[in-house]
């Protein structure tokens, strides 16, 4: 115990790093599907530890590793955050604002009525609330207030104590209510609904265009003999699903492949496009040949591209290839992703900013497009330190500028101006991407690190009294948070399927991503059988963690 007493003395960091590890590791145990995660278990593993004596972690660590946290989320979450302010996104970011204020006047109100003080009501809201980043926020909004150390230290306790009351209930509550609940709720079966949404889907306004999903791309040269006489634009009608006639050799001389040019028995073309069209394109053009010299220089690419541009935000691929017009000549899509999850190419399916999409086709026609949809991904394996910190700092700066109302200032605080400062620094490097370079393994690592490291810190500074909190008033807390969790969204579902009038698939997307609940996506394309779940979750989940993130502010700013 002298070793043990010497450590958490000496050095509490050991601790940290080893609540982190360990709440990493239970977080990805899975007992009947369900895993809590890394953020709740570390809380708990840094309570428990914390009950082995007093560790004492400087505050200026845990503003630190919370900045970073919130800084990358605002980071990742920028440019999509920006481009969901608009018409054709409306509705989705009316239901994240209507789940986050019911929410947060849920959280007043018991509040006021159960007197409880400002930490316990912002812990309620991050567990109930599934947003972490709120104990953040709100520990920075009560070190504004001038407090003693002792009250301020007993205000975090019960941070935490709320928050690891009530997160467990509020995700597995999350989780059980996307895919189960609320299609009950909308009287409809999800599974039904998601294959007649496929179906929608898959119209195509203009059936010359054909699919718009292709898993496999090919270039193939023939010799002109059955279509003497016929125009390129002829050929490639006939052939369909997009295919393009990329080059024409005439007696040894390239002759452009304009749309009304009409091939000549001999003329050697080459064909790109789907495998499975240009294979059974033989008939139409006559025989296939090796094609040595029209294929030479001519080379095959599968770009992956993060959508930036925000004129195609919110719009179908179909409204997509009219709108690019001949800069989508011959490039063709293999996948969509979003937060992880491939999304299903249909031709109405809705692309927004942050997808990632994977376009193939000829090197030149792939380079083309790229400048009319975002910047490519690459793996850059450096990040621009100087455009990380420069833009923290001065987010933390714009964090201490306050608003005095009454006796009460009112403060951003430094994960306020963090967050700000990550939103409008994604969305700089979206519109320019040679500067700012993050990559996105360092982007999950600062995620990880921050976030568990000042979990773990506020678990362990304030173990015992979290402790003495949670044994207090646990079951009241549970109840509450429970509520807290269930009423937004049963609000969310029913004004969202009765007043905006959206589909029920894309409202079950739409609930996890307004409550930033990965996993519940996952539930409900399961129960539908189906990805189309994950339609409706990003713009809710760009939204929401804006959003659920400045309440911490706000709570304390109303109770103080």
């Amino acid at each position: 115990m002298s070793f043990i007493h010497k450590a958490v003395t000496n050095a509490p960091e050991i601790f940290l790093l080893l609540a982190i590890a360990l709440g990493a590791l239970l977080g990805r145990v899975r007992l009947y599907g369900f895993a809590l995660g890394a953020t709740a278990c570390t809380l708990i593993v840094a309570v428990v530890i914390g009950q082995l004596g007093t560790f004492v972690i400087p505050s200026v660590l845990r503003s630190i590793l919370f900045a970073l946290f919130v800084f990358t989320i605002g980071f990742r979450s920028g440019p999509e955050f920006f481009a969901s302010l608009s018409f054709r996104t409306l509705t989705q970011v009316i239901l994240a604002l209507v789940i986050g204020g019911t929410g947060l006047a849920l959280v007043l109100l018991f509040a006021f009525t159960l007197d409880f003080d400002m930490g316990t009501a912002a812990g309620v809201a991050a567990g109930a609330l599934t947003q972490s980043s709120v104990i953040g926020t709100a520990t920075g909004a009560l070190q504004q207030l001038g407090l003693s150390d002792s009250v301020l230290q007993q205000q975090q306790a019960n941070i935490a104590a709320g928050y690891a009351v009530t997160y467990i209930c509020g995700y597995i509550l999350v989780l059980l209510f996307v895919p189960f609940v609320a299609p009950r709720l909308m009287r409809i079966n999800l599974k039904a609904e998601a294959a007649k949404l496929e179906g929608e889907l898959s119209i195509d306004p203009k059936p010359k265009e054909g699919k718009l999903g292709y898993r496999k791309f090919q270039a193939r040269a023939y010799r002109v003999s059955a279509a003497s006489g016929k125009t390129v634009a002829e050929v490639e009608e006939l052939i369909g699903r997009r295919t393009v006639v990329e080059r024409i050799l005439r007696n040894g001389q390239d002759v452009t492949p304009s749309a009304n040019v009409m091939l000549q028995t001999g003329d050697d073309v080459l064909l790109g496009g789907p495998t499975a069209a240009i294979v059974a394109a033989k008939p139409l053009l006559g025989e296939e040949i090796e094609g040595e010299n029209i294929m030479e220089n001519v080379a095959g690419e599968v770009a992956e591209v993060l959508v930036t541009a925000r004129d195609l935000h919110g719009r179908t691929l179909s409204e997509i290839v009219d709108r690019l017009g001949k800069a989508a000549r011959g490039v063709f899509l293999r996948s969509i992703t979003r937060h992880g999850r491939e999304v299903p190419i249909m031709p109405g399916t809705k692309i927004y900013v942050g997808d990632i999409l994977a376009l193939t086709g000829l090197c030149e026609d792939v380079r083309r497009l790229l400048p009319n949809v975002g910047q490519e991904v690459l793996l850059r394996d450096r990040t621009d330190i100087v455009f990380l910190a420069g833009g923290l700092s001065v987010g933390l700066s714009v964090g201490l500028l306050s608003l005095t109302v009454g006796s009460v200032p009112l403060t951003l605080g430094g994960g306020g101006g963090a967050l700000i400062a990550g939103l409008i620094c994604g969305w700089l490097h979206a519109r320019r991407p040679t500067a700012g370079s993050f990559p996105p393994a360092a982007q999950q690592t600062l995620i990880d690190i921050g976030l568990g490291g000042f979990i773990a810190a506020i678990g362990l500074a304030n173990g015992p009294a979290a402790l003495s909190a949670i044994q207090a008033h646990g079951l009241e807390l549970l109840a509450v948070g429970a509520v807290v969790t269930l009423v937004p969204m049963i609000v969310g579902t029913l004004f969202a399927y009765h007043i905006l009038r959206m589909n029920p698939v894309v409202i079950c997307g739409s609930l996890a991503g307004a409550m930033t609940v990965d996993a519940a996506v996952t539930g409900a394309c399961e129960a539908a059988e189906s990805e189309t779940p994950v339609l409706g979750v990003a713009v809710p989940y760009a939204v929401a963690n804006v959003l659920l993130t400045m309440l911490g502010p706000i709570i304390v700013g109303a109770l103080a």
